[in-house]
């Protein structure tokens, strides 16, 4: 009775343990299998990711603008290599990278460790003849920019992350750095627990990917010769710095895009970085004179003015609220119709225009054109200056709104607001890129982007005519092209600094389109600080007809009058 009671108490003692220990590999396997296994793979793989080939950009004639070059991470397999301190010292003098370090990767238990990113075909061809075995190559291409450092400011770099990925900085690079720089290649390898590799294991390549191609509206030739008529011009006139801008008003495709001083993007560690950000998109100025077209042409709109309104305030200075203001050369005009006040560039006329205008009005124009928010272009680094709260627009704040001071607007806001008159009433987003060619070899056509119509057709001729007025017959006619119509403002405007303005310095600037009757291209030329001449009719003027030529000739123009 005993031996069968402990037999029985034996097998239930077994039973239990057998169900203890199928309750643990039940919690091992089915619980915490996952996880495990994730662990043991972590274990024995190896990945690395290898990034993808990063899209070509092209013009918009689909030559190269940013394309790859062979390049090449060099890595190493540290239990294959037998003379680590002489390896480390050979890489450090042909790769430039400082000994200490590398000589710490070699000393690592992996079977994988980078040793340099991005060296060039003359380097690896260095490497390669050491023969050292546990060193090797993958492909990690350069950016090569077949036209040199044109347009800098427009492709933008490529740099890297706080984790050593590329990724794209400023201009089109940093704007389009998700679509063209694809997605990692998965490289896995078999190891042991020390970090060995397995003979019998497999490596695998998983591409993923590569990154999308850029098409671009700019025009290789126009944008040639808009940087080298550019260059010419600060030597000529002495200016500090520039920025042209050539765009298509019928689309708001952007042409030409160039600013100075600029930077070589393949060397763009050797430049200040202040440098880096787009005058075009980024830097804010008080507009001047060429602002008054923008007041103008919203008063034509309003019905408040004709072209042949006369001026009862213009026959000398004007005094609001303590300030008194005068015209740029103290020259004045009795009953002088809004023709001839955008003729003489006239402050006081342009303060006879605002009032008849008022604020609400202004104030509601001056956001239809765009000004004080970003235009939306696709360069990473648009800036914007704010537009002052309506509130704390006092009476004097009207008047110098009016003639351009008091205001402030970047390259990009103005060209556009403009090209809101060149084509009739429409504001446009302005576009650098056409297409973006997918993978597959997909076509992703970016369509203009309409945004409002700002004035009427009827509104946009009068005050083109006023424009073309002021090229015939104002300060500038004497570098105006023979034979052509073109519609265009003078702008000269002092710097703001330290709640004063500078006596000495200025901002010289023309804003045009032409041909006046169907616009091919809007322009705006600005130079900081010419010493040549403070004014834009003796500067900024004279270049902008210079470009303005080669452009009739590059798109056939003749001469029509």
């Amino acid at each position: 009775m005993v031996s069968k009671t402990r037999f029985s108490l034996l097998l239930g003692l077994f039973a239990l343990v057998f169900l203890l220990i199928l309750a643990r590999l039940f919690y091992w396997q089915i619980i915490r299998g996952g996880e495990l296994s994730v662990l043991a793979q972590k274990q024995y793989n190896f990945l690395y990711k290898a990034k993808a080939k990063r899209g070509n950009i092209y013009f918009g004639d689909k030559t190269p603008f940013v394309i790859n070059q062979p390049g090449f991470l060099v890595y190493a397999n540290p239990s294959k290599i037998k003379d680590k301190i002489t390896l480390a010292r050979s890489l450090s003098s042909i790769v430039k990278q400082d000994e200490a370090s590398i000589s710490a990767l070699l000393q690592n238990q992996l079977s994988w460790v980078a040793i340099a990113h991005k060296i060039d075909q003359e380097t690896k061809e260095k490497i390669s003849s050491l023969q050292i075995e546990g060193l090797g190559f993958e492909d990690e291409p350069l950016r090569f920019y077949p036209e040199a450092s044109m347009a800098g400011h427009l492709s933008g770099f490529v740099g890297s992350d706080i984790n050593g990925d590329d990724r794209g900085y400023f201009g089109l690079e940093g704007y389009y750095d998700r679509e063209i720089r694809g997605k990692e290649n998965i490289i896995k390898s078999l190891i042991d627990a020390l970090g060995r590799p397995i003979l019998l294991g497999e490596t695998q390549d998983k591409p993923l990917g590569s990154g999308r191609d850029l098409i671009l509206n700019i025009d290789r030739t126009i944008q040639f010769m808009v940087e080298n008529a550019l260059s010419r011009g600060l030597e000529k006139y002495g200016a500090k710095g520039g920025v042209v801008i050539v765009m298509d008003p019928q689309t708001g495709a952007i042409l030409a895009m160039a600013s100075r001083p600029s930077y070589d993007q393949a060397a763009w560690q050797k430049f200040d970085e202040e440098l880096y950000k787009n005058p075009a998109v980024a830097a804010s100025y008080e507009p001047g004179s060429t602002f008054k077209v923008l007041v103008m042409a919203s008063a034509l709109n309003e019905g408040v003015v004709q072209a042949d309104t006369v001026c009862d305030i213009c026959d000398g200075p004007i005094t609001i609220g303590g300030f008194t203001i005068r015209t740029w050369n103290s020259k004045y005009y009795k009953n002088t119709t809004m023709l001839e006040v955008i003729q003489h560039s006239d402050n006081t006329g342009m303060v006879f225009a605002g009032k008849k205008l008022g604020l609400e009005k202004l104030y509601s124009y001056l956001e239809n054109f765009g000004i004080g928010r970003p235009t939306g272009i696709d360069l990473e680094d648009e800036e914007s200056p704010g537009l002052r709260a309506k509130k704390d627009f006092g009476e004097i704040d009207l008047a110098t709104a009016s003639f351009g001071q008091g205001i402030a607007v970047t390259p990009i806001q103005m060209v556009r607001a403009v090209s809101v008159i060149a084509n009739g009433g429409l504001l446009f987003e302005p576009q650098v890129v056409s297409l973006v060619i997918k993978e597959n070899g997909q076509e992703v056509k970016i369509a203009p982007k309409l945004e409002r119509t700002v004035i009427s057709q009827k509104a946009a001729r009068v005050m083109t005519e006023m424009m073309v007025n002021a090229v015939d017959n104002g300060e500038a006619k004497f570098a105006k092209p023979r034979g052509y119509r073109i519609a265009g403002k003078t702008g000269t405007a002092q710097i703001p600094i330290a709640g004063h303005y500078d006596p000495n310095k200025t901002i010289a600037s023309f804003v045009g389109f032409a041909p006046a009757d169907q616009p091919k291209f809007v322009m705006l030329v600005k130079l900081d600080e010419p010493t040549s001449s403070p004014f834009g009719s003796e500067t900024a003027a004279p270049l902008f007809f210079d470009i303005a030529r080669s452009l009739f000739t590059y798109y056939n123009i003749p001469p029509k009058e």
